[in-house]
């Protein structure tokens, strides 16, 4: 059984933690020491599960620009080393790219580290883990925090090697390559991005590569261009395209210096979003209805795997529009991923599983959550449309969009928070049972999901818990003006007889 203090580090399939002072009333409890215990343990549980000594194993270490990631990253290094194994140490990368150093024949690691708490304040990070088959599931982790708990370790009489190694120049490098060869320009080939301006947003997080790495050799101008250098204070905005002010600041950049273009990365890059050429954003709804339409060219009647707070105009534009079917699952990226592989292992066409966050994974790319390989995607055909003298938004010219929506958030003053939040659920169901003009939406895998039918509705909801927080989560949208205050005052009706509910 884990301790409190091990158990509180485990975040789903991830680590999180606090690694630096300066958060009042968030004690650090990711320390160099403890990164190094999760190191040794995930050596250890790699020996066990590929039944390889430590001294044949290759793990990769990397890490995004927060101020904690490089003495957590030389720590780690070191951890591993003492028990023989071969640490690629490769400095600043993303998270996708650590995963694809386990598949890449130059490197083949058999497992692979990347320390980022994402989009997390400044204080925290994590640690990421991956094999050749993709990122550990949450049992892993805790497999490996009971190992760390233990704390016993054979220590080798012969270090293993730590050993630098630029990967994401190599990584980098398959972009390149895939976009020349799916454009394939009559004209030039080398450079299919010529003649176009587009701008990247990193956030001062580890995405800055895209614009230097990837762009310039492919003939981009990437003239006004933002926050391309690792600062782990992110002084400009939160690495974040679900944030506000950072889409604001990427939509501005786009108008001001007048881009076909523009990208935005969060810090570790398993995450993007985009705005068109008006300075609109390509994020959420759009951004799945995108990408959606790019992959139902390439497989007709797929179906798309999506979390479950994306629209009904989504919904109607993939299977009606398109041709496709919209499956609604889970809230949480690995959920939809793992929705999208079981789905296929049964024999139902999946090549697509996003969530509104803008983590998306592709079957074609290993059903790896991957920002810098969906706005590579995005590029192909912004690139060949221009050929047509066409815009890539065309693609979504039929996405019919919600006239109002808001997420309201309710916190559980609670201590059995989950079985509150339960009961509320259960009891919505019968109230909306009583309504006329309510429906309970079939096939709901989330919470409660209800059709608002009357003309002055006209619009849906989702109630849903969170899956680690005291919090429940309400999505409403309405395609009438006035119609969000209407749903959203009957709703509160229901929900005034929790005492425990808190806005």
């Amino acid at each position: 059984m884990l301790k409190e203090n091990w158990k509180k580090l485990q975040n789903g399939s991830d680590i999180r933690g606090v690694a630096l002072e300066g958060v009042e009333g968030e004690n650090v409890n990711l320390t160099p020491e403890i990164v190094q215990i999760l190191g040794k343990s995930f050596t250890q549980w790699l020996n066990q599960n590929l039944n390889k000594s430590p001294a044949k194993l290759i793990i990769s270490i990397g890490r995004d620009s927060r101020l904690s990631g490089e003495t957590l990253s030389q720590s780690i290094c070191h951890a591993i080393s003492e028990l023989g194994a071969t640490v690629y140490n490769f400095d600043m990368a993303s998270t996708p790219a650590m995963f694809m150093s386990t598949i890449e024949a130059d490197f083949n690691c058999d497992g692979a580290i990347m320390l980022t708490a994402s989009h997390l304040p400044f204080n925290r990070n994590g640690l990421k883990f991956f094999t050749k088959q993709g990122g550990l599931e949450k049992q892993n982790i805790t497999d490996i925090l009971e190992i760390a708990q233990e704390n016993s370790f054979n220590y080798s009489p012969e270090k293993g090697d730590i050993i630098n190694k630029d990967f994401m120049a190599k990584y980098a490098s398959l972009f390149v390559k895939k976009i020349r060869e799916s454009v394939n320009h009559p004209e030039h080939f080398e450079q299919p991005l010529k003649d176009l301006k587009i701008i990247v947003d990193a956030g001062n997080g580890a995405g800055g590569f895209f614009a230097d790495k990837v762009l310039k050799p492919l003939g981009a101008d990437i003239t006004g261009s933002q926050f391309l250098e690792p600062d782990g204070t992110f002084p400009n905005h939160i690495p974040n395209p679900e944030n506000p002010e950072a889409m604001a600041s990427i939509c501005e950049a786009v108008i001001k210096n007048k881009a076909d273009f523009g990208i935005i990365f969060d810090t570790d890059v398993d995450r993007s979003a985009a705005v068109d050429s008006t300075g609109k954003e390509l994020n959420r709804n759009r951004l799945i209805a995108l990408i959606s339409a790019i992959i139902l060219q390439e497989h007709p009647q797929s179906t798309i795997i999506t979390d479950s707070i994306t629209s009904e105009g989504l919904t109607k534009f993939i299977e009606q529009d398109l041709g496709g079917k919209h499956h609604r699952f889970k809230r949480g990226y690995k959920n939809v991923i793992n929705e999208a592989v079981k789905l296929n292992n049964e024999g139902i066409e999946s090549w697509l599983a996003i969530e509104t966050s803008g983590h998306a994974a592709l079957k074609e790319n290993y059903f790896l959550d991957d920002g810098a390989y969906l706005i590579a995607k995005l590029l192909i055909d912004l690139a060949k449309l221009k050929l047509e003298n066409k815009q890539l938004t065309n693609l979504i010219n039929n996405l019919e969009e919600p006239l109002e929506s808001e997420e309201i958030r309710l916190t559980i003053k609670e201590d059995n928070f989950k079985e509150y939040g339960n009961d509320v659920i259960e009891k919505l169901k019968d109230f909306a049972n009583k309504q006329d003009d309510w429906q309970i939406v079939p096939n709901n895998y989330e919470g409660v999901r209800i059709s608002c039918l009357s003309e002055q509705e006209k619009g849906w909801f989702l109630l849903r818990l969170s899956l680690h927080d005291p919090v429940i989560p309400i999505n409403i949208e309405s395609d009438v003006e006035g119609g969000l205050e209407k749903i959203t005052t009957r709703l509160f009706t229901f929900l005034e007889l929790f005492s425990a509910l808190e806005k």
